[in-house]
C-alpha cells in the first residue's frame, strides 16, 4: 500500500537576528510537500518563499547533506536532531513526520554554543578542545607501512567507533548539564586504542579536560542523554573509560 503523495507542516522556528538579543518563534505553512523531500529541503522550499517576498530567509548550517560531516544540527520538537535514532537532521525526510505536523526548531542550547542567527550556533568550541590536545605529537614521518605496527582488531574495532564522532554537538544540546564529556571521550578513546596514541594518553585527557571547563561546558551527570541523541550512536561507555584514564 503507497504512502501520501504529499504532505503539510507547519514549522515553528526560533528567529533571532544576529545582531540582536533577543528572539522568538515564527510559525510557517508548507503545503503540498513531497514525503521524500528532507527536513533540509522543506527548509531551502520555505526559503525560497521568504526571498520572493521579500523576507529574510531562515539561516541554519548544512554542507554535505549525507550525515558525514557534522555540520548541520538543531533541536526538533525538544529532541536533538529529531525522532530517529542514529540519524542527523539531514538524513530526516517528511515521511518520518504526520501530515499537518507542526515541528518546532530551535537552535543547540548551551553557554559554550553562543547563537549565531536563527538555527545556526557558534560550536568553535569544540575546535579548541581538539587544539588542547586531541591529537598525537609525534613527528613520524611519511606514514609507515601498514603492517609494521600491528592492532588487535578488537581495538582497531573499538577506535573506529570513537573516531566516527562528527562532531555536530547533539550530545552537548541534549545533555541537562551542557556537557561535552561524550565528545571528548570519543576524541581520547580513538587516540589512546591505538599504540601511537597511548604515550601521551593520560596528559591529553588532562589538557581535554581542563579546556571542558575553560569553555564553559557542564559536567556529566550520567543521565546518557548524549549518547540517545548521538547521530553516529557513539556509547557512553567511552565516557566510563575517559574517567577511569583520568584517575591514572
Amino acid at each position: 500500500m503507497s504512502g501520501p503523495t504529499s504532505i503539510n507542516l507547519r514549522l515553528r522556528i526560533w528567529r533571532q537576528r544576529q545582531d540582536q538579543p533577543g528572539g522568538g518563534f515564527l510559525t510557517y505553512p508548507l503545503k503540498d510537500l513531497s514525503p521524500d523531500l528532507s527536513l533540509l529541503e522543506a527548509l531551502d522550499r520555505l526559503n525560497q518563499q521568504l526571498l520572493l517576498a521579500g523576507e529574510r530567509p531562515v539561516s541554519f548550517d548544512h554542507d554535505c547533506r549525507e550525515g558525514i560531516c557534522g555540520s548541520c544540527g538543531f533541536l526538533i520538537n525538544g529532541q536533538a536532531h529529531g525522532p530517529r535514532s542514529g540519524t542527523a537532521v539531514c538524513q530526516l525526510y517528511l515521511r518520518d513526520f504526520s501530515d499537518g505536523q507542526t515541528l518546532t526548531l530551535e537552535p543547540w542550547r548551551a553557554r559554550a554554543f553562543p547563537l549565531i542567527q536563527d538555527l545556526v550556533v557558534d560550536r568553535s568550541a569544540f575546535d579548541r578542545l581538539l587544539m588542547a590536545g586531541g591529537y598525537l605529537s609525534v613527528n613520524i614521518g611519511s606514514a609507515p607501512e601498514a603492517n609494521a605496527l600491528p592492532v588487535a582488531r578488537e581495538q582497531a574495532a573499538q577506535a573506529f567507533e570513537a573516531a566516527s564522532c562528527i562532531g555536530c554537538g547533539a550530545c552537548v544540546a541534549a545533555c541537562p548539564n551542557a556537557s561535552a564529556s561524550l565528545f571528548v571521550a570519543a576524541k581520547l578513546a580513538h587516540l589512546e586504542l591505538l599504540p601511537q596514541g597511548q604515550p601521551e594518553a593520560q596528559q591529553r585527557s588532562l589538557r581535554l579536560r581542563e579546556q571542558m571547563v575553560a569553555e564553559g561546558f557542564g559536567t556529566c551527570g550520567n543521565q546518557l542523554e548524549c549518547s540517545a541523541v548521538c547521530p553516529k550512536e557513539i556509547p557512553s561507555s567511552l565516557i566510563s573509560r575517559m574517567n577511569h584514564l583520568a584517575r591514572g
